[in-house]
């Protein structure tokens, strides 16, 4: 675990049987995001406790459940997993993030072995310029970028710019991958499925933040399939269409650049206008 990210999701085991478990964490500063810490951040590190519970590398992740009920500080989490119940071929988990015994993130999990179906595919990757092959280019290092976009490399090719007041359609695309050079797995695709910015950003004329209140992540993507290439980029689409009540949902598809269907996610958040902004 040398690098920023496999370093700033790592969960040590403090006690548990073989049916549930109790973690330590340490939540970096780095990955901040508006109120809190990001919630796709936050999401890696409970997968990474619910994949250390399950302990059976036949058994990939294949859906990720999170409600936000509260944003924990910079320090020490502990999570409680629970084995739920554990058949012939799935098993299904829960986890519970808390800060000083206050609950922070409350997640449902469901790991399988690979089942036999026919495969059907009719969600192929938008036809857009390849990456860029300098990594660095079109980073999210913008000025007001939360924290946690120095860990990001993204090169748009769909959408305008947040707060731009566009009337174009809710929707942002690009390639998408951590700054440092890292294949991409199941911990990485929880987290992009909440790293670009919420497509309703782009019709607001002034900033504002968008806590996450649950987020979704369906793992699509048989184990090794996503490139073990360390530089490789994947291709993510994002996309809402309506906010009422100051909330809307964002739908997500992420793609290896071959076309795979790496992963689908959909979050409910709450679009908060600064004040005096």
């Amino acid at each position: 675990m040398s690098g920023s990210f496999d370093r700033d999701t790592a969960v040590q085991r403090q006690s548990g049987s073989a049916s549930e478990g109790l973690f330590s964490a340490e939540i970096s500063p780095d990955w901040r995001a508006g109120r809190g810490p990001h919630g796709g951040y936050l999401a890696a590190i409970l997968l990474r406790a619910l994949t250390e519970t399950v302990a059976d590398a036949a058994r990939a992740p294949r859906s990720l459940t999170i409600h936000y009920p509260r944003a924990p500080d910079p320090g020490p989490v502990s999570i409680h997993t629970v084995l739920e119940r554990t058949g012939r071929s799935l098993s299904t988990l829960s986890a519970r993030m808390e800060r000083d015994g206050s609950l922070c993130a409350l997640a449902l999990a469901a790991f399988s072995v690979p089942w036999t179906a026919p495969d059907i595919a009719e969600m192929p990757i938008p036809a857009v310029a390849p990456p860029d092959p300098a990594r660095e280019a079109g980073t999210m290092r913008a000025a007001g970028a939360p924290a946690f976009t120095r860990h990001l490399v993204f090169q748009q090719r769909v959408g305008d710019v947040p707060f731009s007041g566009s009337e174009r359609p809710l929707e942002v695309a690009g390639w998408l991958g951590l700054a440092e050079q890292r294949p991409i797995d199941p911990l990485s695709l929880a987290f992009f499925c909440d790293a670009l910015f919420p497509p309703v950003l782009v019709r607001l004329a002034q900033p504002a933040v968008c806590p996450t209140v649950d987020l979704t992540v369906h793992f699509r993507a048989a184990p090794g399939t996503a490139p073990a290439d360390p530089a490789e980029l994947c291709f993510a689409r994002f996309s809402s269409g309506a906010v009422h009540e100051g909330f809307f949902e964002e739908d997500g598809v992420i793609w290896a650049p071959d076309g795979t269907l790496l992963a689908q996610s959909r979050q409910l958040a709450i679009l908060m206008p600064l004040k005096g902004g």
